[in-house]
């Protein structure tokens, strides 16, 4: 493994570096800025005036101890596109993640009062376990592997991976053509073994996060990059100089992170899951995120428990 010292620095501070929100209201409003993807879903379309409010909540649950504290602390992102970006000319969270972040405080305390730790790849085990962050919303794949150390209610969004380039690049067009390349993948993340069984003659350097790798891919420093393709739909979207190269060759479901154990968590958790994609608020999240750079309707949502890991 290859870690840049500016990941490494990312992981120390990952514990401390937080944000504050306060509604939902005035992240996807009308003074959303148009040139980031995913900024919201434009004037009217406040996604938590119809989110639905738990009717009761088990005395001394965790749930309780959310709604006491008045705050959801969200493991998450500041910096990816369409799931959860901070609006440089707001300083809003933005994307499917925040959103679905913040419709599930609102469910829990009766406001969508959400505090994000800006989280790792390496470090999400570790903030669950030691109970800095409630929940973990993060581009966050199920594997029977991490749920020996988590929790996972969902899935609630599927996705797969995919190979990013170089625009010039001519050479790699499926995962086959990744054998004796240099590839770049995000550090403890599923794209590691996906190389190794796709191209098992790759070599892998791994980075901290997506836009360190993103990053490492325009200097050179690999052959391609692997990642889900909702991340990589909107760099490549910004960035000309980025080319994803065919169809994901994986599919990886997205799970919402929960302590490991608390299986009173989870199956609320899942029953709120269960609500918004009823009620139609999944696919309203969706076409105000990922919808805003992909053709057509919202996809149906994978069914819950239906992950290795998630039963």
């Amino acid at each position: 493994m290859v870690r840049t010292p500016a990941g490494m620095r990312r992981a120390a501070v990952a514990a401390v570096a937080a944000l504050s929100l306060t509604g939902l209201a005035a992240c996807s409003g009308g003074d959303s800025d148009s040139a980031v993807p995913g900024s919201g879903g434009g004037k009217g379309d406040d996604l938590a005036a119809s989110a639905p409010v738990a009717a009761s909540l088990p005395a001394g649950s965790t749930m309780e101890k959310i709604k006491q504290r008045g705050e959801l602390v969200v493991g998450g992102s500041l910096d990816a596109p369409l799931l959860s970006q901070q609006n440089p000319a707001t300083k809003k969270v933005e994307g499917l993640d925040a959103d679905f972040g913040r419709l599930l405080a609102k469910y829990i305390i009766g406001k969508p009062n959400v505090k994000i730790v800006n989280s790792a790849s390496e470090t999400r085990e570790a903030l669950l376990a030691n109970g800095t962050v409630d929940v973990v919303f993060q581009t966050y794949s199920i594997t029977p592997e991490r749920a020996k150390q988590v929790a996972f209610a969902g899935p609630y969004y599927s996705s797969g991976l995919v190979i990013a380039t170089k625009k010039d690049e001519t050479g790699i067009k499926a995962p086959a053509d990744l054998k004796g390349k240099t590839v770049i993948a995000g550090a403890n993340t599923p794209a590691i073994p996906a190389i190794k069984k796709a191209a098992p003659g790759a070599k892998i350097v791994t980075f901290g996060s997506d836009p360190e790798c993103v990053q490492a891919l325009k200097q050179g420093r690999g052959d391609a990059y692997v990642q889900d393709e909702a991340v990589l739909l909107a760099t490549a979207k910004q960035d000309p100089s980025i080319q994803i190269q065919g169809k994901p060759f994986t599919s990886d479901p997205y799970g919402i992170g929960l302590k490991h154990g608390d299986a009173q968590m989870k199956q609320f958790v899942n029953d709120w899951l269960k609500q918004i994609q009823q009620s139609g608020l999944w696919a309203k999240v969706w076409k105000n995120s990922i919808g805003t750079v992909v053709q057509g309707e919202a996809p149906q949502p994978p069914a819950i428990g239906s992950a290795p890991g998630s039963e």
